[in-house]
C-alpha cells in the first residue's frame, strides 16, 4: 500500500484515541509518517461485524455517500471488493430509489450515482480489517484515555495516560502512561479533550450547540422473499414545520431491511410494537407502513434521541498545544439524519495526510494548529447544510435563525421543487447531497432562474403514491459509475 521506511526520523510514535471510522482512517494517514501507530480503544473489537457500545448510533440506518466511498477506496485499495463480498447491497440513487422530498416524489431515472446499502458494523468491520493489515499499526482494546501529558511548560502534548480495564499485562484498572510524538483525537462526540485541554491552561473552549430534539426508533426486518416493489429503498421526508416526522427503508447485507423512523421537536417516534406501527403509519405516505407491516421483524426496536449538532471551535483558542490533532465527531459532531459523519471522517483523514506531507520532516511545530485551522473550514458547508435544516423546527435551540437562514428555506424549498420536476435537477441535488459538488451549484445561473421562475409558488400538495416506473429518460453512459469528480486533497 505504502511505503513504511519513509517514515523520518524522529516521528516515532503516534497515538489514535478511539477506534471507529475517523479514528481508523486517521492511523492509516498516519502510518506512512511515523515508525508505529497505537489504536486505543475502549470497547472490546470483535473478529466479526458486531453492535458495540462504544458506537450506540450504530444499529441506526448509516449512510454511505458517494464521497465518503471515493475516500476510502482511495484510502484503502480495495475495501469496495470487501463490501460487495460482505453483502453490502449497490443502490442507484435514482433508479433503485424512492425519494419523497418535501415538493414530492423524486423522478426516477439511471442517475449514474452509486454507492451501497449496509449496516455500520459491517463497514467498520472492514475499514478495521483493512487497517489492521498494515505493519506498523497495533490496536489496544479495552484501554480508556483518562489524561493529556505534556512538557513541563504545558506547551507540547508528550503522550496520555490510558487506563487499561482488561490487559494480561496489568492488573484491570491499571494506569499507565504512553509517550507519542503526535496525539490524534478522534474519540467521538462524547470526547473529553474540551475539559483535558482546560486542565492544561488553554482556556474555555467555545462550541455551538444546536438541538431540533430529533429522535430515531430502528428496527431490522427480513425482506420478505414474495417482495416484488421495483424499488430497493424508501425514504420518506419530514415537512417541517408541518410535518415532524419521517422515515427510510433500506437493504442491508444478510437479506434485511433496516427501518428508521425519525421526528423532530420532541415528537420521538416509539420503542412499542404498536406505536411504532403508527407512527410509521402516520407519515406523508403510507408506502413504507404497507410495506413493513407485514414482514417479520429480526430484532428489537432501538430507540435514539442524541442528535444535537456540536461544533466545537478549537480553531478559536488563542493558544494551541504542539503535536495534537483532533478530528471527526469530537469536533464537529452532525444531527446524523443528514447521513454526513463517515464521509466527514475521511475528508478529515484526507486533510490530515496533506498537513502532514506539506511538514515532511521530523519537526512538526505548527501542524496542530494549521490543521484545526483547515479542518474548521471544511467542516462549514456540511455545518450549515446540517443546521439550516435544523432551524425549521420551531422549537430548535441554539445558534441564531437570520434573514439568511429564511432566505434559504424559501430557496431551497424551490430547488426541491425543480429536483421534483427535472431529472438533471435532481442529479444535481443528489450530487450536492453526496459531496461531490459543493452546495454553490445551488447558484448557478440556469438553476437560479428556475428557482426565480417559481417565487410566488408553494410547494404543492402530497401526492402519497410515487411515480411508477421510470418517468424520465434513462441518462446515457454507465449506470454504476460514481457521479463526480472531486478533488482527492480532502476540498470541494
Amino acid at each position: 500500500m505504502f511505503d513504511l521506511t519513509t517514515a523520518p526520523p524522529g516521528r516515532r510514535h503516534a497515538v489514535v484515541i478511539g477506534g471507529s471510522i475517523a479514528g481508523l482512517l486517521a492511523a492509516r494517514v498516519l502510518a506512512p509518517h511515523f515508525e508505529r501507530v497505537s489504536i486505543l480503544e475502549r470497547d472490546r473489537l470483535a473478529d466479526q461485524p458486531e453492535f458495540r457500545k462504544g458506537v450506540p448510533q450504530a444499529r441506526h440506518f448509516h449512510l454511505l455517500l458517494a464521497r465518503g466511498l471515493m475516500i476510502l477506496e482511495q484510502l484503502l485499495p480495495g475495501i469496495e471488493a470487501d463490501l460487495q463480498a460482505g453483502g453490502a447491497v449497490p443502490l442507484e440513487w435514482g433508479a433503485e430509489a424512492l425519494w419523497f422530498l418535501p415538493a414530492g416524489w423524486a423522478p426516477r431515472y439511471y442517475s449514474g450515482l452509486r454507492t451501497y446499502s449496509l449496516s455500520r458494523d459491517l463497514l467498520e468491520w472492514c475499514v478495521r480489517r483493512r487497517v489492521r493489515s498494515i505493519k506498523n499499526i497495533a490496536f489496544r482494546t479495552t484501554a480508556e484515555v483518562i489524561e493529556l501529558l505534556s512538557d513541563p511548560g504545558r506547551s507540547r502534548i508528550s503522550g496520555v495516560r490510558v487506563r487499561c480495564s482488561q490487559r494480561a499485562e496489568s492488573a484491570p484498572g491499571a494506569v499507565e502512561s504512553l509517550s507519542a510524538d503526535l496525539v490524534v483525537d478522534a474519540s467521538g462526540r462524547n470526547t473529553r479533550m474540551p475539559q483535558w485541554l482546560e486542565a492544561l491552561g488553554y482556556g474555555s473552549l467555545e462550541q455551538t450547540k444546536i438541538n431540533a430534539f430529533m429522535g430515531y426508533a430502528t428496527r431490522y426486518y427480513a425482506r420478505p422473499e414474495n417482495f416484488h416493489g421495483q424499488w430497493k429503498s424508501l425514504n420518506v421526508f419530514r415537512k417541517p414545520p408541518a410535518m415532524l416526522r419521517g422515515g427510510a427503508l433500506f437493504p442491508l447485507e444478510g437479506d434485511r431491511w433496516i427501518v428508521t423512523l425519525g421526528g423532530g421537536a420532541r415528537d420521538y417516534p416509539p420503542t412499542d410494537e404498536a406505536g411504532y406501527l403508527e407512527f410509521a403509519r402516520s407519515l406523508r405516505s403510507p408506502l413504507l407502513y404497507e410495506t413493513i407491516q407485514g414482514a417479520r421483524p429480526v430484532s428489537p426496536i432501538y430507540g435514539f434521541q442524541n442528535a444535537e449538532n456540536c461544533l466545537r471551535h478549537y480553531e478559536r483558542l488563542p493558544r494551541w498545544p504542539e503535536r495534537l490533532v483532533v478530528l471527526g465527531d469530537a469536533t464537529c459532531a452532525f444531527n446524523p439524519l443528514y447521513g454526513q459523519g463517515i464521509t466527514m471522517a475521511g475528508r478529515g483523514a484526507l486533510l490530515l495526510e496533506r498537513c502532514l506531507q506539506e511538514q515532511p520532516g521530523a519537526e512538526l511545530t505548527g501542524l496542530g494548529q494549521r490543521f484545526q485551522k483547515n479542518l474548521a473550514e471544511l467542516n462549514t458547508y456540511p455545518w450549515l447544510m446540517a443546521t439550516g435544516e435544523d432551524f425549521r423546527y420551531p422549537v430548535t435551540e441554539g445558534g441564531q435563525r437570520s434573514m439568511r437562514t429564511r432566505f434559504m428555506h424559501w430557496y431551497m424549498d424551490r430547488v426541491q421543487m425543480l429536483a421534483t420536476e427535472k431529472a438533471s435537477m435532481f442529479t444535481t441535488y443528489i450530487e450536492v447531497v453526496n459531496m461531490l459538488k459543493p452546495p454553490g451549484v445551488f447558484f448557478q445561473p440556469e438553476i437560479a432562474a428556475g428557482v426565480l421562475a417559481k417565487a410566488f409558488r408553494r410547494q404543492p400538495a402530497d401526492s402519497p403514491s410515487p411515480p411508477g416506473g421510470f418517468s424520465t429518460p434513462m441518462r446515457t453512459g454507465d449506470p454504476s459509475a460514481l457521479a463526480g469528480p472531486a478533488s482527492p486533497d480532502g476540498r470541494y
